[in-house]
């Protein structure tokens, strides 16, 4: 073979070495992310941070803010690292209000997505008052008061915040499942978590209820004297239910309207969908409707958890 043909060749697998090359580098980065996690103390962070660690996400706890900027340069040439995510919390001070200004100059280096974390107050006291841990602000004041200044400080922050959970409604293994069903390496099509929750109007309606229902207008099995110690679980209660016509014609509408409605709110960004179904006392006709809605549910393909409120265990 002719020298010359021989440098051409040579040449050409050269040029293609060096477009797979920059095509893997633009691959690389495309897929590189940051994720910064902050909230209201006792929310969850932690367990979070665990959630992205178990991701593969190299995680770092309580990163000062004001070495963020350094942090993003470190790791977006990284070979090594693409998903990254740290913890930023109340404990910064003064510090903390920079943050703003160092998330918009650090999302020019690399994809960053911050996440705010919160819960209702009444959880956060319960959960305080389970660890017996005190609150970041510190001891000189209540709890319920230094969650009240911590709201009040994060509120500029929880602004900006490209996804905010509020962490009242999941356990520990709810919320880390809920994170993987988010983050992890996917197709995003139905990343929402659907709660179907039954409760009694003589209780009140659930505080955190997206969409409520009320399904007094089904015959009561309460007046059935057999099925009064029962609940909706039951199988005798469940068909006596079910035995008017108008039960049936009620789930189908129901489930119809929220399978059209859940691709639009998942469109719009939300992560989870409480769905409240209310009867008198919230322990046959309730029970018996979320169950079968959430059934049919799962079976259109999305996440679904059922609670009864007010039905005996």
């Amino acid at each position: 073979m002719a020298p010359r043909r021989i440098t051409h060749k040579l040449k050409d697998a050269a040029h293609s070495l060096a477009r797979k090359a920059k095509s893997k580098t633009k691959n690389a980065r495309a897929r590189r992310e940051l994720v910064i996690i902050t909230g209201m103390s006792g929310s969850g962070k932690a367990s979070v941070l665990k959630a992205f660690e178990d991701l593969g996400y190299y995680c770092v706890d309580n990163l000062p803010v004001g070495f963020i900027p350094r942090f993003a340069e470190l790791v977006g040439p990284s070979a090594e690292i693409e998903r990254t995510a740290l913890v930023v919390d109340v404990r910064e001070g003064r510090q903390l209000e920079e943050l703003p200004a160092i998330i918009k100059s650090v999302k020019r280096l690399i994809p960053t997505r911050m996440v705010f974390l919160e819960a209702a107050d009444s959880v956060l006291l319960r959960r305080y008052s389970e660890t017996r841990r005190p609150h970041p602000l510190g001891t000189n004041s209540t709890v319920r008061a230094s969650l009240t200044a911590e709201r009040r400080r994060l509120r500029h922050i929880r602004a900006i915040a490209d996804l905010v959970i509020d962490t009242s409604k999941f356990n520990v293994h709810e919320l880390r499942a809920h994170i993987n069903e988010l983050f992890q390496k996917k197709e995003k099509g139905r990343n929402i978590l659907v709660s179907c929750v039954s409760f009694g109007f003589r209780h009140g309606v659930p505080d955190d209820a997206d969409l409520v229902f009320d399904v007094r207008f089904l015959p009561n099995p309460h007046f059935v004297p057999e099925f009064r110690p029962l609940t909706g679980r039951h199988p005798k209660v469940a068909k006596y239910i079910r035995s008017f016509p108008q039960t049936a014609e009620f789930i189908q509408r129901i489930s119809d309207l929220l399978v059209y409605l859940l691709p639009h709110y998942i469109h719009e960004g939300k992560s989870y969908l409480t769905i409240s179904f209310g009867c008198t006392g919230g322990q046959h006709r309730s029970v018996m409707i979320a169950e079968d809605v959430a059934k049919r549910l799962k079976k259109s393909g999305y996440r679904v958890k059922v609670a009864h409120r007010d039905s005996p265990k």
